[in-house]
């Protein structure tokens, strides 16, 4: 996979743009498909639709001369991986749904906003990723306004056990958000693969021991091609945003998903807002402008370290010198594992893969 030159806050915009947009395309396979049935469609064409694309980029040649342009899994990644496909792939969703039986929908679809919230708990909490007052500040807005987004008037409320099922699935996302976090320097199509087969192959299986109907071969594929690129081509720009943001600031950008979906409705189906999308909206975007406008400056020390991941030697960090046995990609971005020695200096920075110091 190449590299594209992006702001660091684009890959988390973008996926969240991918993602909204397949809530109501969702909705209209929902006339004909069962919903654990759809769930287990949508992985499968995440993992299968995402594999496509990691063998047509080798098919093209676009690994480079001689090397490859993402870094591979190694032994070590495999826990991390694991943590994250049985915690978001696994376990969140049968969470979820055993919540959902038990929890008025009005009251679900407000509880599901708070994955960007767990996100960035579990990163400061957890794995001491630098939060300031402005980063939560914005995540707290952009939940806000989901809040109100999702809002049902007539709906039927209730508070029960169901409900923190809802909590805990929305947990279980954002532990998986932060466990990626750690692996995000690797190939993000090899990820996403793993994580949508066995997702898919987790919801299939449900699906099958319930005795839910399958639908005709037509909206089989229809799922699965919204699966490949509403999943598939999201969470490989999702998993782009945590190496560049960490995982809080990319959680906070993601929570604008369901205004996108809003505008997906309003522009295809002609589905006029309620009053509350206009309320919601400058929350959201004043949520949103303080993570993009969020500058972060301050002397900071690399420690020494090696590791591997896609680098060019233009980006202030990279200035190394290759072995013979490096990939002769010196101009271009490539992979390979490198060395970095201990320095220091101060510069604008976000929890990317080099700035995970203490603060």
């Amino acid at each position: 996979m190449k590299a594209v030159a992006f702001t660091p806050a684009a890959p988390a915009l973008i996926a969240a743009v991918l993602f909204g947009v397949s809530t109501p395309l969702a909705k209209v396979l929902l006339g004909e498909v069962d919903p654990v049935v759809l769930a287990a469609l949508l992985y499968l064409g995440c993992g299968a639709g995402v594999a496509v694309f990691k063998l047509s980029g080798h098919l093209a040649g676009t690994v480079g001369r001689g090397g490859s342009a993402e870094a591979r899994l190694r032994g070590r990644d495999l826990p991390w991986l694991a943590a994250a496909v049985a915690a978001g792939g696994v376990a969140a969703p049968i969470v979820l749904l055993v919540g959902l039986l038990h929890t008025p929908a009005a009251t679900a679809s407000l509880l599901l906003n708070f994955e960007g919230v767990a996100t960035a708990l579990i990163a400061a909490a957890a794995f001491r990723e630098a939060l300031g007052r402005r980063v939560w500040a914005a995540v707290a807005l952009v939940t806000a306004a989901s809040v109100l987004l999702s809002w049902e008037f007539n709906g039927r409320w209730g508070v029960s056990w169901g409900a923190l099922g809802i909590l805990a699935a929305c947990a279980l996302w954002g532990a998986d958000n932060n466990f990626t976090r750690h692996i995000a320097a690797k190939d993000p199509l090899v990820i996403v693969t793993v994580k949508g087969f066995v997702a898919g192959a987790v919801s299939l299986a449900l699906a099958l021991a319930l005795g839910k109907p399958f639908p005709a071969w037509t909206a089989v594929a229809g799922a699965m091609l919204l699966g490949a690129f509403s999943y598939g081509l999201s969470l490989v720009f999702f998993v782009l945003a945590l190496r560049g943001l960490g995982a809080a600031r990319t959680g906070g950008l993601y929570g604008i998903a369901p205004f996108a979906g809003a505008a997906m409705s309003f522009v295809i189906f002609r589905e006029s807002p309620h009053g509350l999308f206009w309320v919601s909206l400058p929350v959201m975007a004043a949520g949103a402008y303080l993570l993009l406008k969020e500058v972060h400056a301050h002397p900071h020390t690399h420690e020494a370290m090696e590791h591997e991941h896609g680098h060019r030697h233009d980006d202030g960090h990279h200035e190394h010198d290759h072995h013979p046995a490096d990939p002769p990609l010196v101009d271009s971005w490539h992979s390979h594992p490198h060395r970095h020695e201990e320095f220091a200096h101060a510069h604008p920075h976000t929890p990317d893969l080099h700035h995970r110091h203490r603060h």
